[in-house]
């Protein structure tokens, strides 16, 4: 919970200010509704997401079971676009409002007076603790948590008693709204329509389920029901901080210091620290604040740790090293250091790309959910309600904060790029896991007594017996003819019949039958030429002799089929082969042969 509630619950840090700045003194009403959409429609909907994601995979594999093929795969990358914007820019925003802390507090040094300074070092330190070790991490995290949650309450309780000795603060602040609005219907109208400004306050929910393979359990059930706790506690948490923090920060601050350059701005809480606590104790809460924003970044890092190798690798849209930690690490780190500076590690800037983020994904989560709750007709009228409002709200951010879906998109492109170009380069690896020989293959394989087996690929076709055998006893006599082969020499027919193409690794199973006198060996699979590959390779380990292929040339156009094999599992299989035996047997002796004519 706490590695979740870095980020989570770090936004107290800097979103009564941001509440203050979208609705006024209509803050804790709007935050009211934050609250409720918090414990009503975020907090169910990722309950049932943990119940279908036990190991963490979150609402984009649910999502990518509703499209089949290459469109399930398109919809996931964009996806972990709008999760990398997320994650990243929880690391470079939390990390900035932290520098923002640290540079306003009156004992910090002269020589760290430079936001950006202090928000690369801040980055750099959390690269250093994920580098070190995962467990170092989560350490951290629960002192962290449990040392500012302690500090807020204290703050918060100390602000209530100040309100209570003030007690024209109330009505000074009943007296503005009501002037501004006339009545309560038109108040929670207008919270409503402000809501989207607040978005970020729902931010820990797709981390604390991103993080499920960290929660212990005795089985599957155990596990759910316990990050089912996770989520419940911290969000019950997260709303009682929310509308504490709301009301003290909206009627004990003037509004002019929440304006941009004002002692309040980014920092309300750590504001009245100083005001009511004084300055030692004010700077042991921004030192706890500095922190906890700062490591904020880690429950993001978590996430994208756990996201990214379950997708990209398994795709073949990654390259292999993308399944060890230390050097993502490297990488999403080289990423954040590009947005701050991109960004001038500015707060505000980055608010509407981490808003469209964590938006987007709830939305997809709650999209994902009322498919697979629709047989129930009390759980979709309800779900359906859920998706409208997350719908709304991300539309509304996204039309008034343009800004955001265009940093999504950078995200999207490059992953969609980086795919593509990963794909292409990891295409004639062997990509076969291992090769199961059914019974009657190995029956037909025991026909050839010097074991040396001979191949000849052909294409799979729906035909009768009659034609097929004509077919099979010309293309016999043809490669008899051309390699000048003994009659009595035994050949095997291949088949591999292509499968989705979009899948990446594949157990390749190889089922027999024989037509008349000819004896044929049958495949499914994801791609040809690495199916051929792996048999060969199989076969030559078995055996101990050197296997042999024959092909025929593929007419066409060379680069189309290029294109037609990283993307459709076919191509000109002859040279493919052998490519991927290339690659994969070092040594050209004990190399399977490929013919062709």
């Amino acid at each position: 919970m706490c590695l979740t509630g870095v980020d989570y619950f770090s936004t107290l840090g800097y979103q009564p200010g941001i509440a203050f700045l979208a609705a006024g003194v209509l803050s804790p009403i709007a935050t009211f509704v934050l609250v409720l959409v918090t414990l009503f429609a975020a907090l169910p909907l990722y309950s049932r997401v943990a119940g279908v994601s036990p190991n963490g995979q979150g609402s984009i594999a649910m999502l990518e079971k509703l499209f089949p093929k290459w469109g399930g795969k398109a919809f996931v990358l964009i996806l972990l676009g709008f999760a990398s914007t997320d994650f990243i820019i929880t690391m470079t925003l939390s990390a900035a409002d932290a520098a923002a802390h640290f540079i306003h507090n009156p004992y910090a040094p002269h020589w760290l007076s430079s936001q950006m300074l202090v928000t690369l070092l801040l980055l750099a330190l959390l690269s250093a603790i994920f580098l070190k070790g995962f467990k170092e991490a989560i350490g951290i995290a629960v002192v962290l948590v449990g040392v500012y949650l302690a500090l807020n309450a204290v703050v918060t309780v100390v602000a209530l008693d100040a309100l209570f000795h003030h007690p024209e603060a109330l009505p000074a602040w009943k007296h503005a709204v009501f002037a501004q609005h006339t009545n309560v219907l038109g108040m929670f109208g207008m919270a409503l329509l402000l809501f989207p400004k607040l978005a970020l306050g729902l931010s820990g929910f797709e981390t604390g389920v991103a993080v499920m393979p960290l929660i212990a359990g005795n089985d599957i059930k155990e596990r759910v029901r316990n990050t089912r706790k996770l989520l419940s506690t911290a969000a019950i948490v997260m709303s009682v901080f929310l509308m504490s923090t709301s009301i003290v920060t909206t009627m004990l601050i003037p509004a002019k210091a929440f304006a941009e350059g004002g002692e309040a701005n980014g920092r309300a809480m750590a504001y009245l620290a100083h005001q009511y606590l004084g300055n030692g104790f004010g700077t042991l809460y921004d030192i706890s604040t500095i922190l906890i924003l700062a490591f904020a970044g880690a429950s993001a890092m978590a996430g994208l740790l756990n996201l990214i190798p379950r997708y990209l690798p398994r795709f073949g849209m990654a390259p292999e090293w993308a399944l060890a930690s230390r050097p993502l690490v490297l990488v999403f780190m080289a990423t954040a250091i590009f947005v701050t500076i991109a960004f001038h590690a500015d707060v505000d800037a980055q608010g509407g790309a981490y808003a469209t983020g964590v938006l987007v994904l709830i939305t997809s989560a709650a999209f994902a959910v009322t498919l697979h709750v629709w047989a129930n007709k009390v759980l979709r009228v309800a779900f359906v309600l859920i998706t409208a409002i997350f719908v709304y709200t991300t539309g509304l951010n996204i039309y008034e904060r343009p800004e955001g879906i265009k940093i999504s998109s950078f995200f999207i492109l490059a992953i969609i790029l980086t795919s593509i170009l990963s794909r292409a380069l990891r295409s004639t690896e062997l990509r076969i896991s291992k090769v199961i020989l059914l019974p009657a293959a190995v029956a037909l394989l025991g026909d050839d007594e010097d074991q040396t087996i001979r191949l000849i690929a052909r294409s799979p076709k729906d035909e009768d017996d009659k034609h097929c055998i004509r077919e099979l006893d010309a293309l016999d006599a043809f490669v008899r003819e051309r390699y000048g082969m003994d009659p009595t020499e035994c050949l095997y027919f291949l088949e591999v019949d292509r499968t989705d193409a979009s899948e990446f690794e594949h157990s390749l199973s190889i089922d027999g039958r024989q037509v008349g006198s000819h004896r044929i060996l049958c495949a499914s699979s994801p791609v040809v030429a690495n199916s051929i590959a792996a048999l060969l390779i199989h076969l030559e380990k078995q055996t101990g002799r050197t296997p042999h292929a024959y092909f025929k040339w593929k007419e066409g156009n060379p680069v189309m089929n290029v294109i037609r094999f990283i993307f459709l599992g076919e191509g000109d299989t002859a040279p493919l082969t052998h490519e991927v035996l290339r690659r994969a047997i070092k040594n050209p002796s004990r190399r399977p042969i490929i013919h062709v004519s």
